[in-house]
C-alpha cells in the first residue's frame, strides 16, 4: 500500500468510517446541488421528458392532419 503508514497516525476504526462518510456526504451534496439548480434533471427522474415530447408530437400530428370536408361532417 502506498499510504500504509497513515494507519500509524489514524486508527482504522476512525479513519475508514471518516473516509466513507466524507465520500457519502460529497455525493449527497453533489446530487442535491444538481436537483436544486437544474430543471431537466428532476424532470428526467420523474419521467416527464417522454410525456412532454409525446404530447407535443400528438399535437403536431393533429395540427398536420387534414381537416374533414364540410360535406362529410354534415352527413
Amino acid at each position: 500500500m502506498i499510504y500504509g503508514r497513515i494507519w500509524t497516525v489514524v486508527k482504522p476504526s476512525t479513519g475508514i468510517p471518516l473516509f466513507l462518510g466524507a465520500v457519502a456526504a460529497t455525493a449527497l451534496i453533489t446530487h442535491i446541488g444538481i436537483l436544486t439548480h437544474t430543471t431537466w434533471y428532476s424532470a428526467y427522474l420523474e419521467g416527464n421528458f417522454k410525456a412532454k415530447h409525446a404530447a407535443a408530437a400528438a399535437a403536431a400530428a393533429a395540427a398536420a392532419a387534414p381537416a374533414p370536408a364540410p360535406d362529410a361532417a354534415a352527413k
